[in-house]
Order: structure tokens, then sequence, then C-alpha cells
């Protein structure tokens, strides 16, 4: 009977012996993981909470200290950091993401964080993670809000004007972020078009503003004299190395103003005899773009004399016609013969023409037919004396 129940029990433990020897070799396949123990691991910084204001570069300088006799490894990583921010492990000036410590010894890394300048103030908790075993709590309290943008607005971006105006307009650049900009200032406008822009009286190319500060910018612009009338956009940018505002300004040329005085024939000469009056025919050309209108004759001459206008005032010129005016001058009576000088002006509100005349005073013919009485009266005389002693 003891050898009946013998072979079921050898067989038994031919199965059970099969069995643990596939689970070795099943166990053998699978990679063995490690497990970490708390406390092997330990990071320390002396300033765990810093307060900044947006826009800032945080610094951690942190301990890692293996509390072991035998090396640590760990990979080391930020966890929890807002979005938009951004963090760099360094040590001994190179990027790092994961640290070798010897045993019962401490190894340094920096921790760089970057706040952004667009964020809300309030305090900002992350943590700096070593392997999962352990991490430091961190925060960084922003102590205001903060954006990352430029204004660049003007309060009256449309002027009227001539070809020969020149419009200056006030700028507001305002610096929104949280450090100090230098802004270059440009123009994006057409050859023969001057953009000038000054800051506190003087010309310049670029503006420096303040962290949450506005700078006020002049912005003299002068069209081409030839430019025609219309609307003219003049497109206007400020520019630092990290961020830009634009905005837009206009001029509406009205037209160009050209006005011209002169004769018929273009002679500026005329004769007449003292106290007499002669008449010259004027023309008043509009060799601009625009209407002139209310154009006012005036005259400056020599003392005595006087100028009449057929019409002092003329209404209105248009475009590239004109219109006469008839001009009586009179010298004065006691003239002495010569040239004399005497300007005309045609004035509109915009512009002015003149015209100087050179006008020469001859003598009257009464003094010369008394001269030539004079002349013969003593003629006269002359032969009655002769032919009274001639005889004797």
């Amino acid at each position: 009977m003891s050898i009946t129940r013998t072979a079921p029990h050898r067989k038994t433990l031919l199965i059970l012996l099969a069995a643990a020897l596939l689970l070795l070799m099943a166990a053998s396949l699978i990679p063995a993981k490690t497990v970490r123990a708390a406390g092997e691991l330990t990071l320390f910084t002396r300033n765990a909470s810093i307060s900044v204001p947006p826009g800032e570069s945080v610094s951690y300088s942190i301990d890692v200290i293996n509390n072991t006799g035998s090396i640590q490894t760990a990979a080391l990583y930020v966890q929890g950091l807002p979005s938009g921010w951004n963090a760099e492990l360094t040590s001994g000036g190179y990027k790092v993401n994961r640290l070798s410590v010897k045993g019962e010894a401490t190894e340094f890394i920096t921790l760089k964080v970057e706040v952004p300048h667009e964020v809300q103030k309030g305090t900002y908790n992350f943590a700096l993670v070593a392997d999962g075993i352990t991490s430091l709590p961190l925060a960084i309290e922003v102590s205001e809000s903060g954006t990352y943008k430029t204004e660049l607005k003007s309060s009256q971006p449309n002027l009227t004007g001539d070809s020969k105006a020149t419009f200056n307009f006030r700028l507001d650049l305002t610096n929104n972020t949280a450090e100090e900009q230098l802004y270059a200032l440009t123009a994006d406008v057409e050859r023969g078009w001057q953009v000038t822009f000054r800051v506190s009286g003087n010309n310049v190319t670029s503006a420096a503003v303040q962290a949450n500060s506005t700078q006020t910018v002049n912005v003299d612009v002068r069209p081409p004299e030839t430019i025609a009338a219309g609307s003219y956009k003049i497109p206007i940018r400020a520019q630092s190395g990290t961020t830009m505002a634009e905005t837009e300004l206009e001029v509406v040329i009205t037209g160009t103003y050209n006005m011209e005085l002169t004769t018929p024939r273009g002679l500026l000469s005329a004769e007449v005899t003292a106290g007499k009056a002669t008449k010259v025919e004027l023309v008043v050309n509009n060799k601009g773009s625009s209407t002139l209108r209310d154009i006012q004759m005036s005259y400056d001459g020599p003392p005595g004399w006087e100028v009449e206008f057929d019409q002092q005032t003329i209404a209105s010129i248009e475009p590239g016609e004109s219109a006469t005016v008839n001009a009586t001058i009179k010298a004065a009576d006691k003239a002495i013969p010569g040239d004399y000088v005497t300007r005309i002006t045609a004035r509109a509100p915009e512009v002015s023409a003149n015209a100087d005349f050179r006008i020469t005073v001859k003598t009257s013919a009464l003094w010369g037919w008394i001269g030539i009485l004079i002349v013969l009266v003593v003629i006269a005389g002359i032969y009655s004396l002769i032919r009274k002693y001639g005889r004797r």
C-alpha cells in the first residue's frame, strides 16, 4: 500500500517544481523596479517665497542633500508652474534635469523662474520635485498686476491744411510693461514726405519710457510741395526689442496756393507827369490747385503818391483762372523827374504776390512851352539891342 501512495506524491512534487521553475523564469523577464525610501534626498533653499513685480526673473539657490552613504541619482523637474511661466535648472553653468550626489554630500543647483509681464497680482505656488521621492514647495508673490503692452495714441489724429503747411501731431507713448523700454520711432511714408519726431523739444529717432509711464512725442509732418489735394495716411510705429505699438495719422491736403501778379504783356513800367495820373492794367493769376478768396489789393509808393484800384477786393479766383484790376497811379505834384518804384500787392489769407513797378516821372509840357517862350523873349531882346545900338 505504501508503494501505491508514493507514485502520486512524486508526481505532485514534479508538477510543483515545474511550476516554481516557470515562475522564476517569468520573474527574470520582468524589469526590476527600484524602490526609493523617503529621506534619502532633501531639497533646501533659504528663500522659499519671494515677492517681485511682473516681468522679473527669480533665482533660487537650492541644496540637494544626500542623507545616505551611497551615491544617489535623481531626476529633477518643476511641478505646478503657471501656464506661460518659464523655469530653468542649472548646475555648474549647465542646464540639468538629472543630478547625482555622493554619499553624505550636498550638491548645489539654481532654479531660475521668469515671471511674465502680463500677469495678475497674487501668490503663485509650485514645487521642485526630485524623482518623486521629495519636493520643495516654492512660492512667488506678484506684487502688482502687469501687462506686456505698449500704447501709441493721439487725441487728434486728423489735420487739414495746404501743401505748404507743417502738420503738428501730439502722440502719447505708454509703456505698460514692468521695465523701461527704448522705442525706435519710424514713419512709413513715400519719398518726398518729411516726418520729424520731437521729445522735450529735441529732434529724436527713439524715445526711452520708464515702466508703467507715458512719454509725449510730437510729430511734425511736411508733405511734398507738388502734392495733390486729397487725404493721406501716415503710419507711425514705436518698437522696442520686446514690444511694439502702431497708430495711423491722417493729413488732408486742401490743395496748393500759388498766386501771380503781373500785367497783360508782363511789363512792369509806366510813365507819368508830376501831379498827373496814369492807368496800369494788372492781372492776378491763380496758379495753384485751390480757389483763392478775399484777395485784397494794396500799394506802397513814394510819399505824396496815390494809387486807386477799380476793385479793392477780388471775391474769388478759381484754379487756373485770372482776374483783371485797373490801378490809377498819380505822382506827387512836386515830383522831380526821374524813376520811382511803386510796389503793388495782391494778398489772400493763404498766399500773396507782389509786383514792383518802375514809374518814370517826366517834365510837364507846360514847362516846355514856358522854356521856349523864355528863349524867344531873350532872342527878341537881343535883336532889339542890336538894332538900337548897332547904328551908332
